[in-house]
């Protein structure tokens, strides 16, 4: 059974119901691959991500890295094995910019791993994304990007939604015609397991333009 989460930022550590789940649901520890939101930088080693899986006592018996240091080929091989594939936060464009050079969601997307993503890599997990200035995008006009669609909806996540309603529904309206868009901000996780949807903390649901807050189930 597919397993999927979709997460927010963490500013010290999971909470304690998502680190349940993460228990049960990871069993295979054997390997994690970690796919950089800034593969040029070296700083971006997933140490924050890591420390979140760490403190929730899941570890793993190899830990890996992709960014521009690794092989293409031997990306393709370390997606190919991993227990679990955790896309990074940080830069969303520049890691969408990654998956598609080195060719790997198809990879991620036939791969039995749990699959992970954290503010952009969770962006990045979606099928379509918005990728707008007035989202804090470095980008003068705005362009509707493939994310590795491992679901068909789109995620806006780690962003101020609370105060940004209007800015958020008049930006999304358009994408939100053509598929669902759950947006979250910190301290948030959605959890697709199989056909069932899970989530924690404050996370909404735009849909036909319309904004609806989920029901945490978590």
């Amino acid at each position: 059974m597919r397993i999927h989460y979709y997460l927010g930022w963490f500013n010290d550590h999971f909470p304690e119901n998502l680190v349940r789940l993460l228990q049960e649901d990871i069993t295979d520890r054997n390997s994690l691959v970690m796919i950089s939101s800034n593969p040029l930088s070296y700083e971006y080693d997933g140490s924050t991500e890591r420390a979140w899986l760490d403190q929730a006592g899941i570890m793993f018996d190899e830990y890996h890295l992709i960014n521009y240091r690794v092989q293409k080929e031997d990306a393709h091989t370390l997606v190919q094995h991993a227990s679990v594939i955790f896309l990074l936060g940080g830069d969303a464009l520049k890691q969408n910019y990654f998956l598609k050079e080195y060719e790997l969601s198809n990879g991620i997307k036939s791969s039995s791993a749990i699959v992970m993503g954290a503010s952009a890599g969770a962006i990045n997990m979606s099928a379509k994304w918005l990728c707008s200035k007035k989202f804090g995008f470095n980008v003068e006009t705005s362009a509707v990007l493939d994310g590795i669609g491992l679901g068909d909806f789109s995620v806006l996540s780690h962003f101020d939604l609370e105060n940004n309603f209007t800015l958020v529904q008049t930006e999304l309206s358009a994408l939100s015609e053509e598929m669902d868009i759950y947006a979250s901000n910190k301290d948030c996780a959605i959890r697709i397991k199989g056909d069932k949807t899970d989530v924690l903390g404050n996370v909404y649901l735009i849909s036909h333009s319309k904004v609806q807050k989920l029901k945490e189930t978590l």
